[in-house]
């Protein structure tokens, strides 16, 4: 198994850089989904040439920007150099996840438009198989999605419509750290039972720790896969703000910017993981 506490570990610690030197925010949104893409950028068919046949990832939560820039600079997509402009200047690397940076596949941070747009792109790879070369066709899209923007309509149109269409290349991968930008989620929408409404739109449902390397490894190899001939969605438990103790479940790191004191204080906790 790859050292999966070392890369996300290794990510935190550049991502929490990039969002103090910018002055900017949605450090808590970042923290809580690193585990998730440390393994899943581990595991994706995904390099710096970008291929035809490559498997696409859909941020949908696009104010994570930061964090799939780390990830895409680690494949070799984007330049490694390019982190440090980051949300500074004239910088084309946007707080939001933003397609004219290379390897992001769409506009990110418009809630509810993530899994629309992935969607289109699993009926694109059925059809890729009927229509290009088998060294161009079929790719699996994955989309990741926060949990407060399962309030949206679209999300669960795109659901029916997604199932009706046995659309088994599509993994959606849910960030449930209990948080969105107004409160706690169970207090603004009471998602709950979420497993139970993604079955009944005819999913395939895996609940899982979303900081728990093993759990996050199987869901994505489809070991809780009950039917192949359906999406999948893994809803991923979090906790915002993962890996630092004074970010971790408070809603102002949404929102706040991470100061010197604060930088300083966080980058200590984070060398110390690596050290337990």
């Amino acid at each position: 198994m790859e050292d999966y506490a070392k890369i996300a570990n290794n990510a935190r610690k550049k991502v929490l850089e990039m969002v103090h030197k910018a002055g900017t925010s949605h450090i808590g949104s970042n923290f809580s989904c690193i585990d998730i893409m440390a393994v899943l950028f581990s595991r994706i068919n995904l390099d710096k040439n970008l291929k035809e046949n490559r498997d696409r990832f859909i941020l949908s939560k696009g104010w994570v920007a930061a964090s799939l820039y780390y990830f895409l600079a680690e494949k070799g997509i984007i330049p490694k150099n390019d982190l440090d402009t980051y949300c500074i200047g004239n910088s084309k690397y946007i707080g939001l996840a933003e397609p004219e940076i290379r390897g992001v596949e769409m506009s990110g941070g418009s809630m509810g438009h993530g899994l629309p747009f992935a969607l289109g792109s699993a009926i694109a790879s059925k059809l890729s198989k009927e229509n290009l070369p088998r060294q161009q066709a079929g790719w699996k899209t994955y989309v990741l999605m926060s949990d407060g923007e399962l309030n949206c309509g679209t999300t669960w149109e795109s659901a029916m419509l997604a199932s009706q269409h046995k659309l088994n290349n599509l993994i959606v991968i849910i960030d449930n750290n209990g948080f969105q930008a107004m409160g706690k989620t169970k207090e603004v929408i009471d998602l709950e039972p979420l497993a139970e409404k993604w079955k009944a739109f005819g999913w395939n449902v895996a609940k899982i720790d979303g900081h728990n390397y093993t759990e996050i490894e199987k869901a994505l190899n489809g070991d809780f896969t009950a039917n192949k001939e359906k999406p999948s969605v893994i809803i991923a438990k979090t906790t915002k703000g993962k890996g630092v103790s004074f970010f971790e479940n408070k809603l102002e790191w949404h929102y706040k910017n991470v100061d010197l004191e604060n930088y300083q204080k966080a980058l200590a906790e984070l060398n110390n993981n690596l050290n337990k």
